[in-house]
């Protein structure tokens, strides 16, 4: 090995830890819904409720409420609240969203982008092909039907292409099918509300003239609707 080539060990060891919290929390979550599959449970807001919150464990005697404690009992429902001063120290350093993993997109998505905008944009810059190396496993529950809210909200027509190549995407990853099924009645009407805005931001007379860019999305569109069932 030469002088010059110097491994990252820090670099390494993060993302390895980075893929085993992924992996973990995609085995804890699939285990989760398969549970809940088994039991029936009568409503989709129990099913939600119960794969949210696959990651705590049951008390034990041990454990005791009133004594003083060191350590959040839920780390995942104080993730997002920092002390004031680390929450300046975010606010005032502009966070570049380049996610490597799930593990990395699911963190940022969450800790740095805050608006409906903001997290527009970061979909629109990532671009389908990288969505749907991110989430070639599983998109993950829940996450589908926000991702379709967000894009619901805010598409524009320039934005058509890039929004059908996100959507292509996101239906090549692995468990398509199921959480599209899981979508609650408002996620299920934002899908069919951005696929009416993409829709009718066709260009009837570009398809008349023969305008192959254009035919080739509608030629898009009419596989999405197929692949998001939109009838």
């Amino acid at each position: 090995m030469e002088r010059n080539d110097v491994i990252d060990f820090k670099a390494l060891e993060k993302e390895l830890q980075d893929a085993l919290a992924a992996d973990e929390k995609y085995k804890r979550e699939n285990a989760a819904k398969l549970r809940a599959v088994e039991q029936r449970v009568p409503s989709y807001e129990e099913f939600r409720s119960i794969v949210l919150a696959s990651h705590l464990k049951p008390l034990e005697r041990k454990d005791k409420m009133g004594g003083k404690r060191t350590v959040p009992w839920n780390c995942h429902s104080t993730q997002g609240q920092p002390s004031q001063d680390v929450a300046t120290e975010i606010s005032q350093e502009k966070v570049l969203f380049q996610p490597e993993t799930s593990a990395e997109f699911y963190r940022d998505w969450r800790r740095h982008l805050q608006s409906g905008p903001e997290r527009y944009q970061a979909l629109l810059q990532l671009g389908g092909p990288k969505l749907g190396h991110l989430f070639q496993t599983d998109v993950g529950f829940g996450l589908l039907g926000e991702l379709l809210m967000i894009l619901n909200d805010h598409v524009r027509p320039a934005d058509r292409m890039t929004v059908l190549g996100v959507l292509r995407s996101l239906a090549g990853t692995g468990r398509f099918t199921l959480n599209l099924s899981l979508l609650s009645h408002a996620e299920q009407e934002g899908c069919r509300g951005l696929f009416q805005k993409l829709q009718a931001m066709a260009t009837p007379r570009s398809l008349q003239e023969g305008d192959g860019g254009l035919q080739e999305e509608e030629g898009l569109l009419q596989e999405l609707l197929e692949l998001y069932q939109i009838h």
